[in-house]
């Protein structure tokens, strides 16, 4: 893998208000862009692969045996849970954050982004758009077309009742233009699959008394089924939270509620558990929030229900090399191995695996500049193959 530098084209800007990346400013760039290999995209797209399924491997695991504890799920939704994996609920995508070393060629999984992994439109659409104006050979790139057909292929679960009204709810939280933007993209691959839709904030949605205390969109519109960029580990406890189960019937959620065991730093610790010195893992342990964090070796610490990087560290024989701060850590920390990613004139890229129905579906890649931590302030680079 090489990273170039290159030169932005003369009329990004309305090329990304164009194609709805509102949030572009100081993250998408264009001043880079990284060279992969054929071998090295193959070589991705099975550990991405495998990795997925390994990960399916712990959700059997924990509800096996009864994990919730341990997973910071409230008792009272493990029954949901249970039966969103029992009955294969719909799901659409996540994203895997992957360190890579082209020099070894070691790929190490980082962290899991089941539940509401954002980066997609500009992974799916806009580094595409990039890869056509610039004539690059090719792209790791079928987002659009897998989640075009995979929606059409889940029509027959997800279709509208009787009683009308759109086919899909897309919901997220009203602070955000990135999650916005992103419901708004997957808004319009509903629509190529053959839906119609209807956008809304989470803090929109009701539970009318009147209709047996079903969820509602502001009109009064049950809410039959609904994608919601907004995670499971606050969904849960929610002042409605109680609704979910009796409204299992009647409201489907994507993605399901079995994606808040995926989506928990957790699954690190169990992977290695099931799968001990895999050559995709990096060792990983729980520890408490008190923990003093005296670790020999190098380790990344990372809360077990956190984002965007917040109160993450590294550190080496008991010194903080880095950190951040945020507003997570409570339920206590993921202790990951150290896994020095190749780095590119001070520049650290994070792989961004996606899968679609669960199977590997392209590449996005964020760098951060002299940080080992990457966060809300990495650039999004687009990629191509050759």
């Amino acid at each position: 893998m090489q990273r170039h530098v290159i030169s932005p084209r003369p009329d990004l800007a309305a090329r990304l208000q164009e194609r709805g990346m509102l949030y572009h400013e100081g993250y998408y760039t264009e001043t880079s862009a990284y060279q992969l290999t054929t071998a090295e995209v193959d070589g991705l797209e099975a550990a991405t692969n495998e990795l997925f399924e390994m990960c399916l491997s712990v959700v059997r695991h924990v509800i096996a045996h009864e994990l919730w504890e341990e997973f910071c799920i409230p008792r009272a939704h493990a029954e949901l849970i249970k039966r969103s994996w029992r009955e294969d609920d719909v799901s659409l995508y996540g994203r895997f954050d992957l360190g890579y070393d082209s020099r070894t060629g070691d790929i190490k999984l980082l962290e899991f982004n089941a539940d509401t992994p954002t980066a997609l439109l500009e992974a799916a659409v806009v580094q595409y758009d990039w890869l056509l104006s610039t004539g690059r050979p090719d792209q790791w790139n079928s987002l659009h077309e897998r989640l075009v057909s995979h929606l059409r292929a889940c029509r027959a679960d997800l279709s509208a009742e009787a009683a009308g009204g759109p086919d899909l709810h897309l919901a997220c939280a009203r602070d955000s233009a990135e999650d916005y933007m992103t419901v708004a993209y997957l808004a319009e691959c509903a629509r190529q699959a053959g839906y119609t839709t209807r956008l809304l904030y989470v803090d929109e949605i009701s539970v009318d008394s009147h209709q047996g205390n079903r969820f509602c969109a502001p009109d009064g519109q049950p809410i039959r089924h609904l994608f919601k960029l907004y995670p499971w580990e606050w969904l849960l406890r929610e002042e409605f939270a109680e609704y979910l189960a009796p409204n299992y019937e009647t409201t489907t959620w994507i993605e399901p509620p079995y994606k808040s065991l995926l989506a928990n730093k957790m699954l690190l610790v169990y992977l290695w558990k099931l799968f001990p010195g895999h050559r995709l893992l990096l060792e990983s342990h729980y520890v408490p929030a008190t923990d003093p964090g005296a670790y020999a070796g190098a380790w990344c610490r990372k809360p077990v229900l956190g984002r965007e990087g917040q109160n993450t560290s590294i550190v080496e024989d008991g010194q903080v090399l880095e950190a951040r701060e945020g507003e997570y850590g409570a339920e206590g920390f993921v202790l990951q191995r150290f896994f020095p990613i190749e780095t590119f004139d001070g520049w650290l890229p994070v792989l961004g695996a996606w899968v679609v129905a669960g199977e590997a579906a392209g590449l996005g890649i964020r760098e951060q500049h002299e940080s080992l931590i990457t966060d809300n302030l990495a650039h999004f680079a687009p990629h191509w193959f050759s």
